[in-house]
């Protein structure tokens, strides 16, 4: 699905876990996407937009700010981190199973070039490279509006299950 609207819900991540749980993996998405289920903190404080989602792949756009400099008046390192680890976490999700749930086992990102506040609108992806019964490993990067990548990495995570 593709949408130019932002999700901008706010408030806590989940207010009904178990029910949220209970849904597909697209579904918890889907709902995460387009507002129906307000975005984690987290989500609020990276302030991005969801562009695009499907099975296996998520897209979302992110603006660097002032506000995520570091000491040398760049974005900080940390913050394209959380963006890689976000969308391909979220790329992750859409494969999952109600019941079932997907914490980062790890991930690494190479820094290409930096990134400061006026790069512009950075687009981020996340996609499944591959899904097995216990991991999903995952690839993500972040490129600008003409295709100029400045992180990319990799990422897997260990799908897990709430038993009652």
């Amino acid at each position: 699905m593709t949408t130019d609207t932002p999700a901008r819900a706010t408030g806590p991540a989940a207010t009904d876990p178990g029910r949220f749980l209970a849904q597909s993996g697209l579904q918890r998405l889907e709902a995460i996407a387009t507002g129906r289920q307000p975005l984690s903190p987290m989500l609020q404080v990276l302030e991005v937009a969801f562009h695009a989602w499907a099975e296996g792949h998520v897209e979302m756009r992110a603006l660097p700010r002032a506000r995520f400099h570091n000491f040398m008046n760049m974005v900080h390192g940390g913050w394209a981190l959380t963006l890689l680890d976000t969308s391909t976490g979220l790329a992750s999700l859409s494969t999952l199973l109600p019941g079932e749930f997907a914490p980062t086992l790890e991930t690494s990102v190479k820094f290409v070039r930096p990134i400061v506040e006026g790069t512009g609108e950075l687009r981020v992806f996340g996609d499944v490279v591959s899904r097995g019964r216990r991991v999903v490993t995952l690839e993500g990067r972040i490129e600008d509006a003409s295709g100029k990548i400045y992180a990319h990495g990799t990422s897997s995570c260990l799908i897990s299950s709430r038993r009652g």
